[in-house]
């Protein structure tokens, strides 16, 4: 057996289809989103939070959605955060109640990815073990 809890999740990416509109939804969400390019590579959007590479990159043909993706955010202070989104127009899912795991609300970035956002509140709980055994 061996254990995974050395695994660190490095990079996320999402393509959207106007890359200008994604990254000020995500700002709203306090992410700070820096314009790239590697080589010839299609211009996009990159952050990193923590040690985690989070990229928004064009989509160019409707194989390279990646509106399955469910992402998930921690934030300092969902009602407010939820209020300044509300404000620009975006779509509310799930709106902010208590949780097992805190206080957390689902939206959809402009794209309709689904976007969870959650402040974790004194008790909440993990369903997630700490490691991970899996045989090899």
């Amino acid at each position: 057996m061996r254990s995974v809890s050395a695994i660190r999740l490095n990079l996320v990416v999402i393509r959207s289809r106007d890359i200008d509109t994604s990254a000020k939804f995500y700002t709203l969400l306090g992410l700070v989103l820096h314009k790239h390019r590697h080589g010839h590579g299609e211009e996009h959007f990159a952050t990193e939070i923590d040690e985690t590479v989070f990229e928004i990159y064009p989509r160019t043909r409707d194989v390279d959605s990646t509106l399955g993706t469910r992402l998930g955010f921690a934030v300092a202070d969902l009602d407010a955060l939820m209020e300044a989104l509300r404000d620009n127009g975006t779509q509310v899912i799930s709106a902010p109640k208590d949780s097992p795991w805190g206080r957390r609300a689902v939206v959809a970035d402009p794209d309709g990815h689904r976007v969870e956002l959650l402040v974790r509140t004194p008790g909440a709980t993990s369903t997630l073990p700490a490691t991970v055994d899996v045989t090899v």
